[in-house]
């Protein structure tokens, strides 16, 4: 049981975070569509006033929030990131390992990275498990004390994985609630018909975020097996190109080798309806153009219970990903930002 004084860490330590998850709002913000924006502000705001999802939401009380966060955004905008104090000690706030060290006897994980469009991601939450794989060292959360608006579930950086339950629980309801809008035949749609979240909607949740939290490690695993292949060129590649449509096209070859590396053979072997369903359902529209066998192979597995198709696809898709990786990197190093638009013409012309 946590007594006042650490209390009082936790709330100060919070501070100093939710602080830090507020400035890359504010600075974020403008990245989404407005029907988008809308939505995870709704969840973001059930999210901090400790509403369950099936509580009704008061549009008034919504909107007067709003407003207020937005002001207090364009107060923000300008400031810099804080420093993370535990205990006199002063971190620099992507010191993620370092402030974790000093975290582990509080039960607590932090992590720091950056995202698409170089959107930095910050937070805080209680430490459900922590274990080494192989070189990997997994961290799972679960309470969060300091998100931002984005509040990606899985994040993977030098070797860490964070995995955080609380973020995946409400990126399914997230999903769920989309799908209520017309009920189309969908692959979420075909996930959530596995489960009951008519009549049990909690416990439907909990058993697809407990089912899900593989799927998760397997990307993240994928990620750090691609990153190690393609090497830091890729990431200063995509440094150089960060609020363009090319850096969207250059995560997604990234991602779709990550996941014929990794998650999908690891799915694939897991033969879980459920699992299978939730990655068709949660990779990008981008995503889904670029590998189109893929989603052929997937859908012919869902109408024929057979996966030898997907699994031939996953097969071809692990070399052609890496090589057209390759491809992209060798103009890189040999054109610099000169090679930008053969680049972009590439990767235009794919359909692995």
């Amino acid at each position: 049981m946590e007594t006042a004084e650490q209390r009082l860490r936790i709330e100060t330590l919070r501070d100093t975070v939710q602080h830090n998850c507020n400035i890359s709002d504010a600075r974020h913000a403008g990245d989404f569509t407005l029907c988008v924006y809308l939505m995870k502000m709704r969840e973001f705001y059930r999210w901090e006033k400790g509403f369950a999802f099936t509580d009704s939401l008061d549009s008034e009380d919504i909107g007067q929030w709003l407003r207020e966060r937005e002001q207090l955004w364009e107060e923000l905008e300008g400031e810099d990131y804080r420093p993370i104090e535990i205990e006199g000690e002063s971190f620099e706030p992507f010191d993620s390992d370092a402030i974790n060290a000093r975290l582990a006897p509080l039960g607590l994980v932090y992590s720091a990275g950056y995202g698409n469009r170089n959107k930095a991601h910050f937070f805080l939450g209680r430490l459900h498990h922590r274990e080494r794989r192989g070189d990997t060292l997994l961290y799972i959360s679960d309470e969060e004390f300091a998100r931002d608006l984005t509040a990606p579930p899985a994040m993977s950086l030098q070797g860490r994985i964070f995995i955080r339950r609380q973020s995946l629980r409400r990126m399914i309801w997230e999903k769920v609630e989309e799908w209520r809008w017309n009920r189309p035949d969908t692959p979420m749609g075909r996930a959530i018909a596995l489960q009951d979240f008519e009549r049990h909607p909690e416990a439907s949740l909990e058993a697809m975020t407990e089912n899900e939290l593989e799927t998760l490690l397997l990307h993240e695993q994928g990620e750090l097996e691609a990153g190690r292949l393609l090497g830091p060129d890729w990431e200063r590649l995509l440094a150089a190109v960060p609020h363009s449509r090319l850096a969207f096209q250059l995560r997604a070859v990234r991602d779709n080798l990550a996941d014929c590396l990794v998650t999908l053979p690891g799915l694939i072997e897991k033969k879980d309806p459920c699992s299978l369903h939730f990655y068709f359902a949660t990779i990008s529209n981008l995503r889904r153009c670029m590998a189109a066998p893929l989603m052929s192979g997937y859908e012919y597995w869902y109408r024929n219970n057979d996966l030898a198709p997907l699994q031939r696809a996953v097969e071809a898709g692990r070399e052609e990903w890496l090589a057209l990786g390759r491809d992209i990197l060798a103009i890189y190093r040999s054109e610099d930002l000169d090679g930008l638009p053969r680049i972009q013409a590439m990767i235009d012309n794919v359909s692995v």
